[in-house]
């Protein structure tokens, strides 16, 4: 796995390394090889060409945020080779199931903060200063 962070940003990209990503750069940066596919969890349209400029042939890129910035226009040749842009908007419970039976066979680690939904204006807090590294799960209902 590759992870690709903000310019700048060596936490963030110390922080992949440390959970299993072989490489970590800024999302203007090449990685040392083509890559089989890209997720773009980050809201920003101009990240599709970058990632498309990447991909190997038959490669995909997937758009897994909620909304995105428009995706400027690129050269033909980003999509040439049978390359492929989609979105997350249609994921079937079958592709999950898919997807958790693959990770679980790659050697990446996770590091998820959970809060309580009462907890919710500490964890924004958090998140603003940089205290927390991964994701954070809110936390809604209550132990059965």
């Amino acid at each position: 796995m590759y992870a690709f962070t903000r310019v700048g940003d060596l936490k963030g990209q110390e922080f992949a390394r440390s959970l299993g990503a072989v490489w970590a750069g800024a999302s203007c940066d090449s990685p040392p090889n083509e890559l089989d596919a890209a997720i773009i969890f980050a809201p920003v349209g101009e990240l599709v060409p970058r990632a498309l400029a990447v991909l190997r042939k038959g490669g995909i890129v997937v758009c897994a945020g909620i909304h995105m910035t428009d995706i400027p226009s690129f050269p033909y040749r980003y999509l040439w080779e049978e390359r492929t842009v989609t979105s997350v908007a249609n994921l079937t419970r079958k592709d999950g199931i898919e997807f958790f039976e693959l990770i679980s066979k790659v050697p990446v680690k996770t590091s998820v903060t959970v809060f309580s939904l009462e907890e919710v204006n500490q964890a924004l807090a958090a998140i603003r200063e940089g205290k927390l590294n991964g994701s954070v799960v809110l936390k809604i209902a209550a132990d059965d």
